[in-house]
């Protein structure tokens, strides 16, 4: 009978040391999503002047949910990363910070994420909200460039 619970206390130990194991990052070889800029909006701006492409905008807040699912998966698609990193400067805006407070009063952001397409000068060209599907990013940005 000791045996058996020594045993017991023994096995939910291990499973419990287990349950805490940190997971092993996926590792996706070629699987490249979309590629945000690394810089504030204005830098965004003139790399677009630069390169002559539209900006694609993501203004989201980090407790958003459909933010964050988004980015795990609509933004991480390779079609959608093929696409947007081709034509678009792409950049993404917490909407909490003091620049993202004033891209959403620019823009008269009501929710969140917006996702936003503008021209080099920052002239709005189409706008949509919330989360969506890689398919559908896809013909979002194709009503700007086929």
């Amino acid at each position: 009978m000791k045996t058996l619970i020594f045993t017991g206390i023994i096995a939910i130990v291990v499973f419990g040391i287990y349950s805490f194991k940190k997971p092993k990052a996926e590792v996706t070889l070629g699987n490249k999503g979309i590629e945000f800029f690394d810089g504030n909006f204005h830098q965004a701006l003139l790399k677009s002047q630069e390169l002559n492409k539209p900006i694609f905008l993501d203004v989201y807040a980090t407790w958003c949910g459909p933010c964050k699912q988004l980015k795990k998966t609509t933004f991480k698609d390779e079609a959608v990363g093929n696409y947007f990193n081709a034509n678009f400067i792409n950049i993404a805006i917490d909407g909490e910070t003091q620049e993202g407070q004033e891209l959403i009063r620019k823009y008269n952001i009501r929710s969140y994420p917006s996702l936003l397409i503008l021209d080099s000068k920052g002239e709005v060209k189409t706008r949509t909200t919330g989360f969506q599907k890689p398919y559908i990013l896809i013909n979002f940005g194709k009503r700007i460039v086929p």
